[in-house]
């Protein structure tokens, strides 16, 4: 499937809010601690520079699909600059991406490896690597701006929430835009492969985080997460 191409005012406004998220300070605990990691560094890329800062979004400013994850890891998209990019979770997210049309190759290395996802966005409830992958409740109501401009520009067919929080935090967003209206039957509690669409026809579909909590103890599989953007793809055509 072609990629849908944003009209050139759109392509601005899109790359505006990628560096108005690359400049956020609103959440000094969280602003030090990426900055404290990226000096501290993990011995394998000790040698590298970490990008240690809030991370943009991925992807193209139009897009069927928006993949909703938590947010960037430590040493992972904090090091590299590109969400779910020098983790195992990135590993296993654009293999799957990759398998089903919506990325142009399956390794995330860095964000110079050539890496491009076709008609698809990755985000994050959050855009800075919080301590312990737990950001408090006000930081993520400080990125909560940052979501709905995202949902905005992009207009996805489908958003695919990564982990309870992406689910939450969609579902929320959902009621405060109008896509869950008071009509709307409500949608089922979070579980790997819940889904919901709003009657603007939007769907919603989650998964349980890729993260390696869940699959190296196997309470996500390759065959679980493949189904999820088997739906997807199924949904975004």
């Amino acid at each position: 499937m072609p990629k849908r191409k944003a009209p050139s005012k759109d392509a601005e406004l899109w790359q505006k809010l990628q560096r108005r998220v690359v400049r956020c300070k609103k959440c000094p605990r969280l602003i030090e601690h990426c900055k404290a990691i990226a000096k501290k560094k993990r011995k394998a890329y000790a040698d590298q520079k970490y990008w240690g800062k809030p991370v943009e979004n991925f992807g193209d400013g139009r897009a069927d699909l928006l993949v909703m994850g938590l947010a960037p890891g430590a040493h992972g998209a904090n090091r590299t600059g590109r969400m779910f990019t020098g983790d195992r979770s990135g590993d296993w997210l654009y293999r799957a991406m990759h398998k089903f049309g919506f990325a142009s190759q399956a390794e995330s290395i860095d964000r110079n490896d050539g890496l491009e996802l076709v008609n698809s966005v990755v985000s994050g409830v959050c855009h800075c690597a919080p301590p312990d992958n737990k950001p408090n409740r006000q930081e993520v109501a400080n990125c909560q701006p940052f979501l709905e401009q995202t949902v905005a520009q992009v207009q996805p067919k489908v958003v695919l929430a990564l982990g309870r929080l992406a689910w939450t935090e969609t579902l929320r967003l959902a009621k405060e835009i109008g896509w869950l209206s008071p009509e709307d039957a409500k949608p089922p509690k979070f579980s790997h492969g819940a889904e919901h669409q709003f009657e603007c026809g939007v769907w919603i579909l989650a998964s349980y985080h890729p993260s390696q909590q869940n699959t190296f103890t196997g309470r996500l599989t390759e065959p679980m997460f493949d189904a999820v953007f088997a739906r997807a793809r199924k949904l975004t055509r």
